[in-house]
């Protein structure tokens, strides 16, 4: 026996080894991308007092040491919200810890909406453990070099972790509170719609581990929850804050404090002194004099929970407190629309590389950015969007003007029971229509006997409103106490349509008003212009849906103070950027020239270029071992080796299957990517971004984007004048003409089919009628007779000298339309020449005629000498040819009054096609 008992001994051990690997010491896992550096991803759960919190932990292996960040997920969601970005963050060079918080995912422990004596401690035990790590960066001991980013819960622990540890470095709020207890009940008013969401979604997370439906947009759904969280915390706190026994009540994981407070309001419908209390305690408001380091914050124009207010105030306080500061307003947030995923976790690498990895080349962007409203996609409807920038943040209140007010004392009523409600914004559905609300597009109602209102004249000029409009009015209730909701709308020159900007309404409630109370209203951040001819009116309501109102029936009495002056603010300083000039936004595509400013904007670095060719002068395009290797690999190409030249007048069609690299060869052409090696001379002159020669280049690559509201014509001009060119430079006529859009031109574009947005955006890359013209796919989505019509267009314009490069998979449109072709497999050429070429003479050839011909005329065809036989088809004859030359033929047909309309080789670009790329079919 004692030779057998150390066997089980070691299994026993063993077994315990593997749990301590699992449960404490974490799993890794390799993720791998595509020839980047592979992820290592370790997974443990860390014992915090009365909760055990579930993370995982990115990097990328080696031994050098590398700043850290803490990523943060949203109400509702857990850790697996944001692997996407830490796994990008890591593949950059950081340390990337992400955790679910208490209460969500499959952590413990009850939630207490960022607690400072929970939550905020759990995030300095995980920079304790980061200090820990052989791979961190250390500014001292137990220091780690750490920022800390986030959306909306996760963006306010960010602000949080900062005024509490100051191992904190720098941060990244996104769409996050200043001040709770503003967030729930601002001016007052009780916020019941997003409680309600806010608390039931917390509650489902801890009864079935999910969110609900209707969980806040752009928080993420929590993940599986645990059941033991509830009274599992340890440790003393405040009365307000120690997690107490499990909740009885249906309110989940919360903190009892937290339930009780919910409840109390919910009941009485507006909240109390100790309803604020608790939330101003655990908000990055009471501790923001302690935020100290450099600060990225974006916050959504489309966020009816968290409105731009809370980013102003937070922007304010930690710039007072002397660290930098940059605040970035995306178009969507948590009512829905475009949260510009891609642009702002880009953007948060980069304020990362600058004060982390204290990179001083790294290019934060901007002290200010705003998202506008470029116009639609003509493709796919989809909103365009442009920056707007300025060198410093301008407040909610930048540049005001007054805009006189009318309309005399009105009287209104809250109805019993404060409903029907007016309609504003509806958390998860209003974010796409206040995207879209400078385009006349929104979703509003206001009931009549419900509200006042009061109208501006018409605009002389449109009047762009950046910040926060205010506004005096006196006040009177019969019940003393009143509650209105605040709103300006952009009203059209009809009077009837009208748009509430962002879906937003701002609530105020106006105590001992029995005998008229004078109230300045602060209405909503927005940013929206108005356009010209249009009003603005002011609508003060005594309901909406988000709030509560009280129950009892009330009159209101309000009139204008103050002559009736709306103060709007401008922010003068702040400019959109020019349409058209990177790529991927408004006007796209645009003209070479502004493709190399829209590189200048992105900070793109030049090199320079090398001297003109003059034997080149006058050749359009001279490509020369052009290749372009896969992002991060050596061996793997997108272009490899590829060379060809077009000559004037030539219409060349560039043909392959999906991944020939076409794509990749048009953007490198227009100065969009860098060759790895080869050259691209246009007209002898070397591409490089911002290459004076570009302004010869005109291009369609995608869907351009018009202002709908706005005809054809109109919307041309407006973009030639955003070039900065002069009007006589456009040939606006010359290439309308070419166009053939006709009377179309006076229309608006929302008239349009998809075949005339599709020529609009052609004649928009022929304005300045450039030598050389690419259209990639400029067919797509349009019927045959619009095939036809555009490819008349391509024919037309080079008719007069000038090249058109096309790209497209349509063989028979390419075979009609083109003179020569390049054709591309696997980023290689595969054959390139004149059409006639390419396709292959053959001793058979294709006759189209008119009319179908009759068989015994077929029969006298096959009988003439040198032919070896003819045949009928439904486009004509095929004749094989025995002796007889095509022109003998031809002859012979003409003498029998044959309604020819073609001849050509019966072997068809498709057939080539084929044999060329061989298996990548």
């Amino acid at each position: 026996m004692q030779n057998r008992l150390p066997r089980p001994r070691g299994r026993w051990l063993a077994g315990v080894a593997a749990f301590a690997v699992l449960a404490g010491a974490g799993t890794w896992t390799a993720v791998a991308d595509d020839g980047a550096p592979p992820v290592h991803r370790e997974d443990r759960v860390q014992e915090m007092p009365g909760a055990k919190i579930d993370t995982s932990y990115f990097t990328t292996g080696g031994k050098a040491r590398r700043p850290a960040v803490l990523i943060g997920h949203g109400f509702g969601g857990s850790k697996d919200d944001v692997r996407a970005q830490a796994e990008k963050l890591a593949r950059d060079g950081y340390a990337v810890l992400t955790w679910s918080a208490r209460g969500f995912g499959t952590s413990t422990g009850q939630i207490g909406i960022n607690d400072p004596a929970f939550e905020v401690k759990d995030v300095s035990r995980l920079i304790d453990w980061l200090a820990k790590r052989p791979e961190v960066q250390l500014d001292g001991d137990g220091d780690p070099r750490v920022g800390v980013t986030g959306s909306s819960y996760g963006g306010a622990i960010s602000l949080l972790a900062a005024g509490h540890d100051k191992r904190v470095d720098a941060i990244a709020p996104q769409i996050t509170y200043w001040n709770l207890a503003d967030a729930l009940f601002p001016n007052g008013v009780f916020k019941k719609l997003w409680a309600g969401i806010f608390f039931s979604t917390g509650s489902a997370g801890a009864r079935d581990g999910a969110a609900p439906a209707d969980a806040p947009a752009g928080d993420a759904p929590a993940g599986p929850a645990t059941a033991g969280g509830a009274g599992a915390a340890t440790g003393t706190a405040r009365a307000d804050t120690a997690p107490g026994p499990a909740n009885p009540s249906g309110c989940g994981s919360f903190q009892p404090a937290l339930c009780a407070m919910y409840e109390r309001v919910a009941v009485a419908g507006k909240p109390d002194a100790a309803a604020r209390t608790l939330l101003e305690r655990r908000s990055p408001s009471a501790f923001g004099d302690r935020i100290k380091v450099p600060a990225l914050i974006v916050q959504g124009q489309a966020d009816s929970l968290f409105p731009l207010s809370h980013a102003d105030a937070m922007a304010k306080r930690i710039s007072a407190n002397g660290a930098p500061v940059s605040v970035d307003w995306i178009a969507g947030g948590h009512d829905g629309g475009d949260r510009e995923t891609g642009r702002v976790e880009g953007r948060i690498g980069d304020w990362f590389d600058r004060y982390l990895g204290q990179d001083k080349g790294a290019d934060t962007g901007p002290a200010f950015r705003v998202s506008r409203a470029g116009g639609v996609d003509s493709t796919d409807g989809e909103a365009l969007l442009r920056g707007a920038t300025g060198d410093s943040y301008p407040g909610l209140s930048s540049g005001a003007q007054p805009i006189p007010l009318t309309g005399r004392e009105q009287r209104f009523a809250n109805p019993a029971g404060a409903n029907p409600p007016a309609i504003s914004a509806v958390p998860g559905l209003g974010g796409g229509l206040g995207q879209l609300s400078s385009l006349g597009v929104g979703l509003s109602l206001d009931f009549p006997g419900q509200s006042a209102r009061f109208d501006s004249a018409p605009l002389a000029r449109s009047l762009r409103i950046t910040g926060s409009p205010t506004v005096r009015v006196k006040v009177a209730s019969n019940t003393g106490d009143a509650v209105l909701f605040g709103k300006v709308y952009d009203v059209g020159p009809d009077g009837r349509q009208q748009v509430l900007p962002s879906q937003l309404v701002a609530p105020v409630r106006v105590e001992n008003a029995e005998q008229g109370k004078d109230v300045t209203l602060t209405l909503p951040a927005v940013d929206h212009e108005a356009d010209a001819g249009h009003r603005l009116r002011l609508v003060l309501s005594a309901t909406d849906l988000g709030y509560a109102s009280p129950a009892a029936p009330a009159t209101y009495t309000v009139s204008l103070l103050d002559a009736g002056a709306l103060a709007v603010p401008t922010a003068p300083a702040v400019k959109t950027q020019a349409a058209g000039l990177p790529w991927w936004t408004w006007a796209l595509p645009a003209a070479g020239a502004l493709v190399a400013a829209g590189l200048l904007i992105t900070a793109r670095r030049r090199t320079v270029a090398p001297a003109p060719h003059p034997e080149l002068a006058e050749v359009p395009l001279e490509i020369t071992g052009l290749t372009k290797r896969y992002a991060k690999s050596a061996d793997r190409y997108a272009v490899r080796e590829l060379s060809f030249r077009v000559e004037k007048g030539q219409v060349l069609g560039l043909l392959g299957p999906n991944g020939a690299g076409k794509t990749t060869t048009l953007r490198m052409l227009m100065g969009l990517i860098r060759p790895d090696d080869g050259e691209i001379r246009v007209f002898g002159h070397a591409i490089r971004p911002g290459a004076p020669v570009l302004s010869r280049v005109g291009a369609f690559v995608e869907g351009a984007g018009f202002l709908p509201h706005l005809s054809g014509r109109d919307n041309l001009e407006l973009y030639w004048r955003a070039t900065g060119r002069p009007a006589s430079d456009a040939h606006m006529e010359e290439a309308l003409e070419i166009a053939g859009l006709g009377d179309a031109l006076a229309r608006a574009v929302r008239t349009y089919s998809q075949g005339m947005r599709q020529r609009l955006a052609i004649a928009q890359a022929m304005l300045g009628m450039p030598d050389l013209l690419i259209l990639d796919e400029p067919t797509n989505g349009l019927d045959p007779p619009q095939i036809r019509e555009m490819r008349d267009v391509m024919i037309r314009y080079a008719a007069g000298g000038r090249t058109v490069i096309v790209s497209s998979h349509l063989l028979s449109e390419v075979e009609q339309s083109c003179t020569h072709l390049v054709v591309m497999d696997r980023g290689r050429l595969m054959q390139a020449g004149p059409v006639a070429e390419i396709t292959g003479e053959s001793d058979t050839l294709l006759v189209t005629t008119a009319d179908e011909v009759p068989e015994p005329l077929v029969e006298k065809i096959a009988a003439l000498p040198g032919i070896g036989s003819a045949t009928r088809t439904h486009e004509g004859l095929l004749v094989r040819l025995d002796g007889a030359t095509a022109t003998d033929m031809i002859a012979e047909l003409v003498r029998l009054d044959v309604p020819l309309t073609g001849v050509g080789p019966h072997r068809r670009l498709e057939d080539a096609f084929l044999t060329l790329i061989g298996g990548s079919a």
